[in-house]
């Protein structure tokens, strides 16, 4: 129990969809009410699933039977389709929801960043509601004043420090929510998908103050929809899917899980009818393939192999020079590379119209192990008219046998990276050094 920070076991939560029926005609029919509620908290009940056999067509199970456990010190990410529960989940461990079903034990403070829009109270000025937020941690005046000056330097807004938060826009509530949340010394701290709201330095602000707060030995659950975010803070990730756990393990781990059964690994996307091939009125697309060195369409390639990727388009419209393009990302969501299509025999070029097809040779020993997911775009050129853009259009995964000349060589454990060459060595032996 000691190293446990956040136990949650059998968790439900129902929404009624629609007007309920139910009103308090009597103050004994209120009381009774919030008794009721009050005795959810305090009981564990029966199984949530039982509970979810009784419902009516009104009802939606946000979350069903959802359990798992946080240690102390440990950064859990959280991750899902639009939809999943997450929210719902934060909202829960944050007390501003209550279950239907199921128990929650959460051991130490809580510092909570959500949506935006909560925590703080939009009459008072910036300064009163780092205060009233310490305060509701359970801090000292004392201790606040002390983090106080940190605070205001993080989020950038001491010119506004005085000004009713009712006035901040979107970016500056979020930088000062962010700051008291993380400063405030919470020995949990739970973050959704709000660090969207700022700029990408501040993202990165936040992100890197995360991992302080995790290396200090507090507890970090994080919602987020940037996959190489979670890999970096956390160690352990929960897919969640229409309100249940699907998945819970290493990060990396239940990425790749969540990425694959999102995106799909078919090694070949084809429009048959040009009608409803994407494209501008100058080109359209018509098939991405990945194949092997046979010349074959291919999900799984060797290492050491190369692997093709072609390009299948018609020009409509004459007389444009184009740049065809691909997009190579891996299964954390992080931006491998890109390939231009260079072949001098076309480049700068107009083309007449026709069907094309442009293929890039990525070689073996190049691509590290998993795998990778292919885009395609399409730009007329002079001006810049972009015909197609489109992410995730195929996908293929890179294997690796142990007994094989890769660059992995003797070492059996596992290799991080994006790209994996094998590169040519030369070490010097010097017998009697000097």
């Amino acid at each position: 129990m000691g190293d446990i920070a956040i136990r949650v076991e059998d968790l439900s939560k129902l929404y009624r969809i629609g007007p309920t029926t139910s009103r308090h005609d009597t103050l004994r029919d209120a009381i009774a009410d919030v008794g009721s509620k009050i005795s959810r908290f305090i009981r564990r009940p029966t199984t949530p699933q039982l509970a979810c056999q009784n419902s009516n067509s009104n009802d939606f199970w946000a979350l069903k039977g959802v359990s798992f456990e946080v240690k102390r010190g440990e950064a859990v990410g959280l991750i899902g389709r639009n939809g999943a529960g997450k929210s719902t989940l934060l909202k829960i461990l944050a007390r501003i929801t209550e279950p239907t079903t199921g128990r929650v034990e959460i051991h130490g403070r809580v510092g909570s960043l959500l949506e935006v829009g909560t925590g703080f109270h939009p009459e008072l000025t910036g300064r009163e509601n780092i205060y009233l937020n310490g305060a509701i941690l359970g801090m000292k005046r004392a201790e606040i004043r002390r983090k106080f000056d940190e605070i205001v330097a993080f989020a950038d807004i001491e010119r506004f420090l005085d000004t009713p938060v009712k006035r901040y826009s979107s970016g500056m509530y979020v930088r000062l929510a962010f700051a008291v949340a993380a400063h405030l010394e919470p020995e949990i701290l739970i973050v959704d998908e709000v660090l969207a709201v700022g700029d990408g330095a501040f993202q990165r602000k936040c992100l890197n103050k995360m991992e302080d707060v995790g290396k200090e030995g507090r507890t970090v659950l994080f919602v987020s929809h940037s996959m190489p975010a979670i890999t970096r803070l956390c160690e352990r990730a929960i897919l969640l899917d229409d309100g249940t756990v699907m998945r819970e393990g290493p990060s990396h781990f239940v990425v790749s899980s969540y990425l694959s059964s999102v995106r799909g690994t078919t090694s070949v996307k084809e429009w048959t009818d040009p009608e409803k091939a994407p494209g501008g009125e100058v080109a359209r697309l018509r098939a991405l393939r990945v194949r092997d060195q046979n010349g074959q369409l291919a999900d799984t390639i060797d290492i050491r192999e190369p692997v093709f990727v072609e390009m299948e388009y018609d020009v409509t419209k004459p007389g444009h020079k184009l740049l065809a393009h691909l997009q190579f990302y891996n299964e954390e969501g992080v931006h491998a590379f890109s390939a231009h299509d260079l072949d001098p025999q076309w480049r700068r070029r107009p083309r007449p119209a026709g069907r094309y097809i442009s293929t890039v040779q990525i070689p073996g020993n190049f691509l590290s192990e998993g795998t990778i997911f292919v885009g395609a775009g399409l730009e007329a050129l002079d001006p810049v008219i972009v015909q197609v853009y489109m992410l995730d259009l195929v996908a293929f995964r890179v294997i690796e046998n142990m007994n094989t000349d890769s660059a992995r060589g003797d070492y059996a454990g596992k290799m991080g990276g994006i790209v994996r060459p094998l590169l040519k060595w030369s070490t010097q032996f010097n017998p009697n050094p000097r």
